[in-house]
């Protein structure tokens, strides 16, 4: 698989700390070897046919979108951010 990133995304990932860009290029790397490995609790997102949610930390996901052998990132931060368009 491979990864993609959307202008939301990387808008997201450029407003968060060191810390949490750290854990989210870790959870990023295991997502590319190991889409199943439980500390990703990935996901369907709730009223969702496409979306997927990946978690980063308690309180941050990640959403992306499966496109053929790419994985679409799509935001990125707290479910505040996750809720908007």
């Amino acid at each position: 698989m491979k990864v993609q990133t959307t202008r939301p995304f990387d808008h997201d990932y450029e407003r968060l700390s060191e810390q949490a860009k750290r854990r989210v290029d870790k959870q990023l790397h295991l997502l590319l070897s190991n889409p199943g490995h439980p500390s990703l609790r990935l996901k369907r997102m709730q009223g969702t046919e496409d979306v997927w949610e990946v978690r980063v930390t308690g309180g941050y996901r990640l959403t992306l979108q499966i496109v053929g052998d790419t994985f679409l990132l799509r935001r990125v931060g707290g479910h505040d951010v996750l809720r908007e368009p």
